[in-house]
């Protein structure tokens, strides 16, 4: 069976009349070098049983260290992502402010087989970017809730 995530994806309205989303770029040494097809949906494991709204919700303060906007939200579906983790994305209009954003952290031995054990955040930038940004920026995995978003909006991109 899949492994399980869930994640919210907060968006806004742009200077000029598009919209912009939320996302993150994960922290640690694998993804130090990688931008574009790199960053991420604030996201994390659901566990067995759990809704995945509540999942989303609290992945969503754990990875930004912010409390997720509250508002009318849409079920923007599931995604598969390349490794076969099916994520559940939900949306959220949030105008929030990410000077302050601070993840949780994880450990991880680095250097490789170097028997030292180092802490990285899990999420080590978040940014608002347009929707044609995003498609750039976001794991090609989930980049179809993008045009389930502006489908829901009936936006621009």
């Amino acid at each position: 069976m899949a492994k399980r995530s869930a994640g919210l994806l907060v968006y806004r309205s742009s200077a000029d009349g598009g919209v912009e989303v939320l996302i993150a770029h994960p922290g640690g040494p694998f993804w130090a070098r990688k931008d574009d097809g790199a960053w991420s949906i604030p996201k994390g494991e659901q566990p067995e049983g759990e809704d995945p709204w509540d999942t989303a919700r609290r992945e969503f303060a754990e990875e930004l260290g912010l409390p997720p906007p509250h508002g009318e939200r849409a079920d923007l579906g599931e995604v598969r992502q390349a490794g076969g983790k099916v994520v559940t994305v939900f949306a959220v209009r949030g105008d929030l402010d990410v000077t302050d954003a601070r993840s949780n952290t994880f450990e991880v031995e680095w250097p490789p087989r170097s028997g030292q054990r180092r802490e990285f955040p899990e999420v080590d930038r978040v940014g608002w970017f347009s929707v044609a940004q995003a498609r750039i920026k976001l794991l090609a995995g989930q980049r179809p809730v993008l045009d389930r978003l502006v489908d829901f909006l009936g936006a621009k991109p």
